[in-house]
């Protein structure tokens, strides 16, 4: 990285084990135990586990069944979404008192912009530890964080030293850091990516860096230009403070309710085939993927996910769409099922390049 290259300072804030460790706050019986948020040991999939169940394999979106399996000393807790809202807005109102420019991405995490902040801190290192030092003296919670130039690389760097830890990735290691990294560290690159980049003997950011962008764009299509610049380094995607609403969506309710996963994800395939063509017809691609769900009592269920890329394929779809429909157990028999793009790429403005270079 040349010394005239921007450098914006970004910190990606991960609280750990969020659920499971307000339970733990709150319950102090809980405190050193293997917890599951969600779930039980007959039914239910696993919202959230602490680190001392995760320490026997239990992680979220597995059955609790097979949580009982791993962990016979698991304890199931109800979720509390409203109390977990409640925590995470006393978390990122310490977040707005450094900085405007804050993404929440979920409850438990999200990007904050200091390059330039509140109170004139040249070091985004030092201002992500008195962050998180404040987080666990006034809300009583640990979180990790990552440092670096940009979303992307802030995002993997959060997850190195957790939990309760940080890491800052300088101007001049980026590339360095990307090229060490296994292809199933990449944010965005998901199980079935994954498996495809290794069967074309891609397994570490070196091995995807020895690709050439049109190998990349042959096999996955749109997707390939963004693996190609995020492993030198370039991710030009901003910290947005407020959610953009506007999406494209495609949904259908069925004579006869679902009961199984396996004939939703048929009925997704063909919604799926359908959003690609609105999409396409008006060249939109978006980056958050929600998952509507209607039930046979008429109750109503969104789950989304928000990607480091734009998306427009069936196939990238699907594969997001697959994992936020095993996210968790259905409720109920299904009579609507709906998949959305939203954040889309409409809506993206340019930014004007400032010559500056920062001390991280």
């Amino acid at each position: 990285m040349s010394e005239t290259t921007t450098y914006r300072k970004i910190i990606h804030i991960d609280m750990d084990a969020f659920y499971a460790s307000v339970e733990q706050m709150d319950n102090p019986e809980l405190r050193g135990k293997p917890v599951a948020v969600g779930g039980s040991e007959n039914r239910g999939v696993v919202s959230a586990a602490s680190y001392e169940a995760r320490k026997f394999g239990v992680r979220s979106a597995i059955s609790g069944v097979l949580a009982k399996k791993y962990c016979p000393e698991i304890i199931f807790v109800r979720p509390r979404f409203d109390r977990y809202k409640e925590i995470s807005s006393k978390i990122h109102k310490i977040f707005h008192e450094y900085t405007d420019l804050v993404e929440p991405l979920s409850l438990d995490e999200a990007y904050l912009d200091v390059t330039q902040n509140k109170i004139g801190n040249p070091s985004a290192s030092l201002l992500a530890q008195e962050i998180r030092s404040r987080i666990l003296s006034e809300v009583g919670l640990t979180a990790s964080a990552g440092i670096s130039i940009n979303k992307f690389v802030a995002k993997i760097a959060s997850d190195y030293n957790k939990p309760n830890g940080q890491k800052t990735v300088n101007p001049d290691e980026v590339e360095a850091f990307l090229e060490e990294l296994p292809i199933r560290k990449f944010y965005g690159v998901g199980k079935v990516t994954t498996e495809k980049m290794y069967q074309l003997g891609i397994f570490t950011g070196t091995d995807l860096k020895s690709k050439s962008l049109e190998f990349l764009e042959k096999h996955f299509g749109k997707s390939g230009a963004f693996y190609y610049n995020v492993v030198r380094g370039i991710h030009n995607s901003e910290v947005k403070s407020s959610r953009i609403t506007k999406s494209v969506a495609a949904e259908h309710t069925f004579d006869v309710n679902l009961s199984s996963e396996i004939f939703m994800m048929e009925q997704l395939e063909r919604i799926a085939v359908s959003l690609e063509k609105r999409l396409k017809r008006h060249n939109i691609s978006g980056k958050t993927i929600t998952l509507k769900i209607k039930y046979s009592d008429f109750s109503q269920q969104t789950r989304s996910k928000t990607l480091p890329y734009f998306i427009s394929d069936k196939s990238l779809i699907m594969e997001n769409v697959e994992e936020l429909l095993y996210q968790e157990k259905m409720k109920d028999s299904v009579r609507l099922l709906g998949i959305s793009l939203s954040n889309l790429n409409t809506e993206v403005k340019k930014a004007v390049a400032v010559q500056l270079k920062f001390t991280f």
